[in-house]
């Protein structure tokens, strides 16, 4: 499948809420998420642009594969997940085969559903507060017009294409653990 997906940052995630409702999505869950990302022995993802996470989320576990970004204004990508039912056992496998750890990105995810769109309000430790709004698709042909018509929802709640950010939440707290060390550095 297909994750068409665009993200923003948000000053007013209460205000964000309403607006969201106001426009008609439906409220559908709250969660919290813990993701570890892994790097693979044979290859940097940060540099190929892929990700390998282990989810927990309500004492469930997914394992998940996240291609590189398809465009140079959303991060649409290729994603193929599996339920882990032995989270111990899958930690065991990944380093016996050498994918270490790279960092944990925690965070407290308000779900909404209007439509095709799956809306997320996230605020996430150390980084702050954001809305991800997503459709899946399994034909990547004509993937363009779903990115288009996310921007058109935003834009309904005030967020211009500007604003928006291509760079996934590990990206984010990979920079600042890295301002963190070059400021220790200097």
């Amino acid at each position: 499948m297909i994750e068409i997906e665009v993200k923003a940052p948000v000053e007013d995630p209460k205000q964000m809420e309403r607006s969201i409702i106001e426009l008609g999505a439906t409220p559908i869950g709250i969660e919290a998420q813990t993701d570890t990302y892994y790097n693979a022995p044979y290859r940097d993802f940060g540099k190929t642009d892929e990700a390998l996470r282990i989810r927990v989320q309500d004492g469930k576990s997914t394992l998940t594969y996240k291609g590189p970004k398809m465009d140079k204004v959303s991060k649409t990508r290729k994603e193929v997940q599996t339920e882990i039912k032995d989270l111990d056992s899958m930690g065991n496998i990944l380093s016996s085969l050498g994918f270490s750890p790279v960092a944990t990105v925690s965070k407290k995810r308000k779900n909404f559903r209007i439509g095709d769109f799956y809306i997320s309000l996230d605020e996430v430790r150390n980084l702050g507060n954001f809305i991800e709004v997503e459709i899946v698709v399994k034909d990547p042909r004509n993937y363009q017009e779903k990115v288009e018509s996310i921007f058109k929802f935003i834009a309904k709640l005030g967020i211009k294409r500007e604003s928006t950010i291509r760079k996934s939440y590990l990206e984010m707290i990979l920079d600042v653990d890295n301002n963190i060390c070059s400021s220790v550095v200097e």
